[in-house]
């Protein structure tokens, strides 16, 4: 009898849970569409992987009514949500990179590399809680830390907040970002918000700086406490 494939091993399968886990923060059961357009994929070819994880005991999915992760299911994408932001911390600390650099890499490594190198990687740097991004490292046991942190374009006027995370993938967005100024750590005072979904005027660290709406709802923030 042939030898039984092991579906976690699965880079596109692990990609898949990532996915699910990813828009489960936004919507309690997921739909197909939703993940077809997040991994650039066919609608139909969602649908096979779904009954497939489902037989896995990955997922539970009902036609019309989508995805969600079973335990096992999320346990192993908080595993490779862990190893994609060791590695991009990993990068960004010890080897150099920049922060628009990191996630196509970590993208890579995170199928390739062992556990006993990631727990490696997160001895080295002293067990960190938050990725470069500022997105949080789940613990080994899949425990994630939770933080109340606001969207910029939602933050009140002349109340200084501190730059806790940002939210884009894209280089294009992050240089964007980063260029004003708006790393983590960051100083931030909104003084003015133009209505309408209109643009952001914000001190950075003391320099005026004007961002667009859809900008400002990448950046995340909490209250400055010193």
């Amino acid at each position: 009898m042939p030898e039984k494939l092991d579906l976690t091993q699965s880079e596109s399968v692990q990609n898949f849970l990532k996915a699910v886990y990813k828009l489960q923060q936004q919507q309690e059961r997921v739909s197909t569409n939703s993940l077809a357009d997040l991994l650039n994929v066919a609608a139909p070819s969602v649908t096979d992987m779904a009954q497939r994880l489902v037989a896995a005991g990955l997922v539970d999915y009902e036609r019309y009514k989508g995805v969600v992760l079973t335990e096992a299911g999320e346990a192993l994408a908080l595993k490779i949500i862990r190893r994609h932001r060791l590695i991009e911390l990993y990068l960004v600390t010890e080897l150099g990179y920049a922060l628009q650099e990191v996630h196509a890499e970590a993208e890579n490594l995170e199928h390739a590399v062992s556990d006993r190198f990631i727990e490696a990687v997160a001895a080295k740097l002293g067990h960190p809680q938050t990725d470069p991004h500022g997105d949080p490292i789940p613990d080994r046991d899949g425990s994630i830390a939770h933080r109340d942190l606001y969207p910029l374009s939602e933050w009140p006027l002349a109340a200084d907040a501190s730059v806790s995370r940002i939210q884009a993938e894209s280089p294009e967005m992050l240089d964007h970002i980063l260029e004003r100024g708006f790393a983590l750590g960051a100083t931030v005072t909104i003084l003015a918000r133009d209505p309408f979904d209109g643009p952001v005027t914000a001190l950075v660290d003391g320099v005026r700086q004007v961002v667009g709406h859809q900008v400002a709802a990448c950046i995340l923030v909490e209250p400055k406490t010193d």
